[in-house]
Order: structure tokens, then sequence, then C-alpha cells
């Protein structure tokens, strides 16, 4: 172990790991989407949390904590049960997914500073818009380079300062606004509480929920840095589950009931909730929406900021088996692999040139670059549910410091919930938007399946090609 590695090792503490991961996955940004579906987003909520985020949570506070297994994340967990090659693609999907996801998180970061400074061009001229999420990005992406207490910093600001603190006063101007009696844009009652599913469109909404709730899995490259992992890291996934499920619940129904569906933007939904609140109490609070507003962006750069290195560090994993070329093993004296962070920030400013020029704000482009990394994320997915079978029908004399409760057929009947309901979810993905009509969603539909396809073969031709050089060197 080198001078850097050592230093890292249990540096981070409950709270920070637990931040960390938060941010990764719970967002204030996503309450209007949720607020689309009225009082059936608390069954949404419920259902999406119970079949499939509290079994991604389980499953992978398990498989992290086998012992060895620690390292590479999600590579390490399903290339130890279903091979190397299915362990490579699993982290190829993780990482694909989120050099897309960076400019959608970006693009709400850039609405908040437009609204802040009074900037519509911000978010209206592609060109400038462009050039602010370069500059976010990238400066996000170099102050990641100072390694995990960076990134330990940056998330603990980004969950108190951007979801917990905005989350409460959100809370409480909601109820005080409810005590006054004010009217409500929700209908809330027991006969609105289950979806008609006899409606496509209802079934892919559901998709939304789950997208929700993905990436706890993905701070799992950091457990050799947490203290007391055994104890620390199935604590932090339970009490992110309890934590994500409520306040999404609580903050969508605010943004409901606040804000008339007709008027409600899925970009800028939540600063309207906030002006709508803030000025229906202080009519001249323009400036406490925009502190709020800066508080928002702060949430999301800490989400950003805990995407940058996570995902690449377990591909330094793929990288070191000699799967990547040897150039992406490079590491600075903080252990991040500087070389494919730069990768990843080279094929993020393509995406953000293609989605900024070329995308537009509601197209079949745009959508369609969406669509494919919910569904090339679900495969992924798919993997870390396999592999979760594998490992406990398979290799039950592996130590690990966390089980599942419940023995094995408790543990059979979680992992078939998260592999089932991703399947569902994976399948219905490939629903056309509601938005989409006719020759448009015929487009989408051909777009996304040719994409989907080449996109899936992609790991496996990479890891062929570099399988037969290992065996070339393994033979010279």
């Amino acid at each position: 172990m080198n001078d850097a590695q050592a230093s890292q090792k249990h540096s981070l503490t409950l709270f920070a790991f637990f931040a960390m991961t938060a941010s990764m996955v719970m967002t204030v940004y996503e309450y209007p989407t949720f607020a689309t579906s009225g009082f059936h987003l608390v069954f949404f909520l419920l259902l999406g949390g119970i079949l499939w985020f509290l079994p991604v949570a389980l499953c992978a506070a398990e498989m992290a904590t086998v012992d060895g297994w620690q390292e590479g994340g999600i590579f390490d967990w399903v290339g130890n049960t279903l091979g190397e090659k299915f362990g490579f693609a699993a982290i190829f999907f993780q990482w694909f997914q989120i050099t897309v996801g960076f400019v959608t998180m970006i693009y709400f970061i850039l609405g908040c500073i437009s609204y802040i400074f009074n900037w519509d061009a911000l978010n209206n001229v592609p060109l400038i818009k462009f050039i602010g999420v370069l500059v976010i990005f990238w400066a996000l992406t170099f102050s990641q380079l100072g390694g995990t207490k960076n990134t330990a910093k940056i998330a603990k600001a980004g969950f108190i300062f951007g979801i917990l603190i905005p989350a409460i006063i959100l809370f409480g101007l909601s109820i005080t606004y409810l005590l006054q009696g004010n009217p409500v844009n929700v209908k809330i009652g027991a006969q609105y509480f289950i979806p008609d599913f006899s409606k496509v469109n209802t079934l892919v909404v559901f998709v939304s929920f789950i997208l929700a709730y993905m990436g706890v899995e993905a701070s799992a490259s950091h457990v050799n840095e947490l203290q007391d992992a055994k104890k620390n890291y199935p604590l932090a996934m339970i009490t992110l589950v309890i934590l994500a499920i409520l306040l999404n619940t609580i903050g969508g129904l605010t943004v409901a009931a606040v804000v008339p569906q007709s008027q409600l933007s899925l970009s800028s939904g939540v600063v309207e909730t906030f002006e709508a609140l803030v000025l229906h109490f202080m009519p001249h609070g323009t400036w406490i929406v925009k502190i709020i507003a800066i508080l928002l962006a702060l949430g999301v750069m800490g989400e950003v900021s805990a995407w940058v290195v996570g995902p690449s560090k377990s591909m330094y994993a793929a990288a070191q088996q000699g799967i990547l070329p040897k150039q992406l093993t490079k590491t600075n004296e903080h252990n991040v692999p500087i070389n494919l962070v730069f990768v990843q920030g080279v094929v993020v400013t393509i995406w953000a040139a293609v989605l900024t020029f070329g995308g537009g704000g509601n197209n079949v482009s745009f959508l369609t670059a969406i669509s494919l990394t919910v569904v090339i994320y679900l495969v992924g997915y798919l993997l870390f549910f396999i592999g979760y079978f594998a490992l406990i029908l398979k290799k039950t004399d592996l130590k690990r410091a966390y089980h599942v409760p419940g023995g094995k057929p408790f543990k059979l009947v979680i992992a078939a919930c998260g592999l089932l309901t991703s399947i569902f979810a994976l399948v219905i993905s490939f629903v056309p938007p509601a938005q989409l009509t006719g020759k448009s969603a015929h487009e989408y539909l051909t777009i996304l399946i040719i994409s989907f396809i080449i996109t899936v073969l992609i790991p496996f031709v990479i890891y062929q090609f570099t399988s037969k050089k290992r065996d070339v060197k393994t033979i010279n």
C-alpha cells in the first residue's frame, strides 16, 4: 500500500459517506417530476422504494462487505460472480449513463443561475448554455483531483445546504400554507392513491420513480475508505432508503399542492414552488427565492462531484486488470485515476455539444439520449441482481461482514423483487413518451433500439479485443 492509499484508508466518517451516497441519489429538483402524478406519487414512491430501491441497497450492502470485493464496486461484485467480462459490462453501463446524466444535472444548475441573475440567455442561447455546462463541469472535475477528502467536503455541503435545508424550508412553508386554508392543487384521498394501470402512460410514469432511486450502489467504490465499513455501510444504505422515500414523498406532494399541473415546469418547478410559497408570505421576497436557488444549485453541484470519481474508480479497477489501455491506470498523488477522469470529461463534453446544439429542449434526439441512459443502466442492474443470485446460491462460503436478514429464502425474495422490477422498467422504457406521436414516436423507437443494441455490445467488443491481447502477452 502506498502513502496515498494509506492516508485515504478509513478516512470517511459515516456522515461523510452517507452524504456522498445521498448526493448521488437524492435531489430536490426531481420533485416536479413526482408531482405530475398527483397523489399517485405516494403509491409509486413506496412501490419503487420497497420493490426496487430497498433490494438494491440491501444486496449492495452484502456484496460490498464481501472480503476482497471492496475496491471495484459493481465491477468486483458482478465480475466475481458472473465472470470478468460481465463485471466490465456492468461498470461500463454505470459509467456510460452518468456521462449523459452530468449534462442534464448541469442544465438544472444553469437554470438556477439564470434565475438568480435574470440571465435568460444562459438557458435559451445554445452557445452560452454549452459554455456554461463546460465551465461548471470542468471546474467540478478539477476540484475532485484532490481526492476523496474534496469529494466528501463538497458532498457534505451539497447534502446539508442543497438538499436538507431547502427540503426543511419547503416543508415549513407548505405546512404553514396549508394551515392557513389556502387552495390545494392536488386531490388527496384513498381513491386517488392507486393509479389506473390499464393505461400504458401510467406504466411509463413508474419508470421515472425508479430513476429517482438509481445510483445508490455507485459509492461502493469508496467503501474501503469508510470507517468501520462492516457496520457503517449497511447502516448508511438503510438510512438512505428511509430518508429518500420520506423526503421524496413530502417534497413531491408539496410541489403538487402548490403549483397547478398546467403551470408546472419539470426543469424549474422547484424554484417555481419556492417562488409561489415565499411570495405568498412575503410579496417582496424575491431575494429569498434567489438564495434558495443558490442552495439548490449547490446541492446538484454536490451530486455532480460525487459522481465524477465514483464510476471512474471502478473503471480504474477494470483498467488494472488489463481490460482497458494501461495509460488509464495512471493515478495522481491522491490516488485519483486522472486519465480516466479526463477521458470521462471528453465524453461529457461531446454529449454536452450533442444535447445542447442537436438535442434542444424536448425533441427526439434529446429524449432518446435520456431514455438510452435509462435502459443501459437498467441492464447493469440486471447483471447486478443476477450476480447477487450467484453469490447466495453458489458462493455461500465467501466471508462477508453483512448479510441481508431473513436467511436464504428472504434473500431470494428480495433479489427476485429487484430483478423483476428492473426487467419491467426496462421493457416499459421502450414505450415512447406521451409528447411523441406518429413519425416522431417511430424515429424515437428506431434510434433508441439501434443505439441500445450498439451500446450494449460495446463493452463486450472491448473485452473480446483486450482479452486476445492479454492472451498473446501470456503466451509470449
